[in-house]
């Protein structure tokens, strides 16, 4: 499936229906539309590695448009079926190891955002010291850069 199809049939259409499952309030639709996303979630985790490896076969990005078309479709249901026959009570039976599994993960991802997140700045810093030098060495940007801006980016960055 080209990029194209893939953002109109897999994602805009389902998310333009979604929104107005929401906004009518029909409970019937929003539950086919939540299932439709937790299958296509699944479906793009699965593509990502099948793209990898089976991208040569001759029909693959035909036989992926007729799987999302046939996830899509209002007379095959092929999302809900897929959710209700297999996905629910897979999800149901190792909900509390998943839910485990994230709690873990959310504080060891938090502590590695913040780890990058301080290391991008400092990075980030070093940089516009290094310009701040460069430009402060240069004849015409002399008086610019002052001797403060050069002493406020030391101390931001602990030199």
């Amino acid at each position: 499936m080209d990029m194209r199809s893939h953002l109109v049939f897999g994602t805009l259409y389902p998310a333009y229906y979604s929104f107005k499952a929401v906004k009518s309030k029909n409970v019937k639709e929003y539950v086919r539309w939540m299932m439709y996303w937790i299958v296509f979630a699944l479906y793009t985790v699965v593509e990502t590695i099948t793209d990898l490896s089976l991208a040569w076969f001759p029909v693959y990005y035909e036989l992926k448009m007729a799987f999302v078309f046939w996830l899509l479709s209002p007379y095959t249901r092929g999302a809900s079926v897929l959710y209700r026959k297999f996905l629910h009570p897979m999800l149901a039976s190792k909900e509390r190891e998943i839910d485990e599994y994230i709690v873990q993960a959310r504080g060891e991802e938090f502590m590695r955002l913040v780890n990058l997140g301080s290391q991008g700045l400092t990075m980030r810093c070093a940089a516009v010291l290094r310009c701040c030098e460069v430009l402060h060495d240069t004849w015409f940007f002399s008086g610019v850069v002052s001797s403060y801006t050069h002493a406020l980016f030391k101390i931001l960055l602990g030199i």
